[in-house]
């Protein structure tokens, strides 16, 4: 089974679903995740429809160019990056996401990580801020998907949970009066499991940070040859702009 077939379909359902769109339209909550034991992780929607902070300012600056945000929602990081001149592009599986990205300013494609992308193994920093190590519920298998995207001896920047916690789970996107999507796999990994998954897959840690009540980890990929082209960041990212997009168009399908 490829990555593709065993890991998308079911986050593409899920956080394609309406509590999670219409949170985001609105650029408020409540929204959380909930998991089958009825605990429930606040997602912070607000934060995440607001311009960059000092944070994530400071978590950009460290970023190589060309960047992928993976799971780039409504597209704070994108946009930034756009308007510091640093070629970027913005991946999501919520055409709400997309949209709201593309309104910002930031170059954005509707697609899940695990599909085909444009760059593969070209990309100077793979970004998977906000949780998204959860993405497809399975670190390892998104860890090795990040190997494939980067150029080699690129940068991953992962933002980890703010505990010591490994955890594999079911969950359902919970918003306003308990409407709810159907449930997908996510993952909740703290700082030294993800470490203890990167040495294992042979990638290099080079810095951990906290800041803010949030904590961050920095991963090198493998170095050695590679038959891919040297990073065009021009031509990677000119591709993904949209062409006089509507409100709700999805954006740059290649």
């Amino acid at each position: 089974m490829t990555l593709a077939h065993g890991l998308d379909k079911a986050p593409h359902r899920a956080w394609s679903a309406d509590p999670y769109a219409d949170a985001l339209r609105t650029g408020r909550g409540p929204l959380y995740l909930r998991r089958g034991d009825g605990w429930l992780l606040p997602l912070d929607v607000e934060r995440w429809c607001t311009g960059a902070d000092a944070v994530d300012r400071a978590l950009l600056d460290r970023c190589e160019g060309p960047v992928l945000d993976v799971g780039c929602g409504p597209g704070r990081l994108v946009a930034e990056l756009a308007s510091r001149g640093t070629p970027a592009l913005g991946i999501d599986i919520s055409a709400a996401a997309v949209a709201h990205t593309a309104r910002l300013g930031g170059p954005a494609l509707l697609r899940s990580v695990f599909a085909p992308l444009p760059g593969e193994g070209r990309w100077g920093t793979v970004l998977l801020a906000d949780g998204n190590l959860g993405i497809g519920g399975d670190p390892t298998a998104l860890l090795a998907r990040a190997a494939q995207l980067l150029s080699p001896g690129g940068l991953l920047i992962a933002e980890t949970a703010p505990l010591d916690v490994d955890e594999r789970v079911s969950v359902t996107i919970v918003g306003p009066s308990w409407t709810q999507s159907a449930p997908f796999p996510w993952a909740r990994i703290g700082t030294p499991a993800l470490l203890r998954a990167a040495r294992a897959a042979h990638w290099r840690p080079v810095a951990q940070w906290s800041a803010g009540g949030r904590c961050f980890a920095a991963l090198r990929s493998r170095t050695g040859n590679s038959s891919a082209e040297p990073p065009k960041s021009a031509a990677v990212i000119s591709s993904q702009r949209p062409r006089n997009p509507s409100a709700d168009s999805r954006v740059a399908d290649v």
